[in-house]
């Protein structure tokens, strides 16, 4: 794991479970460093109520102000990782985790269904659309450790791909990868 990455813990989730605070973070780690304001203009709230959870989120460890930008009137938020790591086995044995774990995934299911809906909404140039997946196998019969090396190997292509200086003509991508098992049916 590098200094970009962090693991959440119980009280670390419990700091970050919140619909609103979930969408910030994304919006930092995607879109770059925000102010209230550009936060609030995005999501159609209040800059009081994104002050707060910018607040909270920086409290916690999870945000910091970005000293290279703003004003003394005007403060710019940043993401501090890159990348967080939610233990699930861990946290689901854990009962204070629990409702923050249910809540954490459920807005990233949902955020993740969003995204492709607004993919699908949109105009693309050919070039773009023919470029993108949306792919789906049910056909994979994997053991727990070759499900694990799949997993690892995605994971590397993926920081692979991210870690790549950006160049002319790149737009932002959002890579959704999902491997799980699943119960046979009938």
């Amino acid at each position: 794991m590098t200094a970009d990455t962090r693991t959440l813990d119980t009280r670390s989730l419990r700091a970050l479970a919140h619909p609103l605070r979930i969408k910030i973070m994304d919006s930092l780690r995607g879109d770059g460093p925000a102010t209230s304001a550009v936060l609030a203009a995005r999501f159609g709230e209040s800059t009081g109520t994104l002050s707060w959870h910018l607040r909270h989120l920086a409290e916690n460890g999870f945000i910091e102000e970005d000293e290279e930008r703003g004003t003394r009137r005007e403060r710019w938020w940043k993401a501090v990782h890159k990348t967080h790591v939610l233990p699930t086995s861990r946290l689901r044995k854990d009962p204070e985790a629990r409702a923050s774990l249910d809540l954490y995934l459920g807005q990233m299911v949902q955020d993740m269904t969003d995204q492709v809906s607004m993919y699908l909404a949109e105009d693309w140039e050919e070039e773009w659309e023919g470029a993108s997946l949306l792919g789906n196998w049910n056909d994979l019969h994997l053991t727990p450790a070759a499900l694990t090396s799949l997993r690892e190997e995605l994971m590397a292509l993926v920081n692979r791909y991210a870690e790549a200086p950006h160049e002319p003509g790149a737009l932002p991508v959002t890579a959704q990868i999902q491997v799980f098992p699943r119960r046979k049916r009938g």
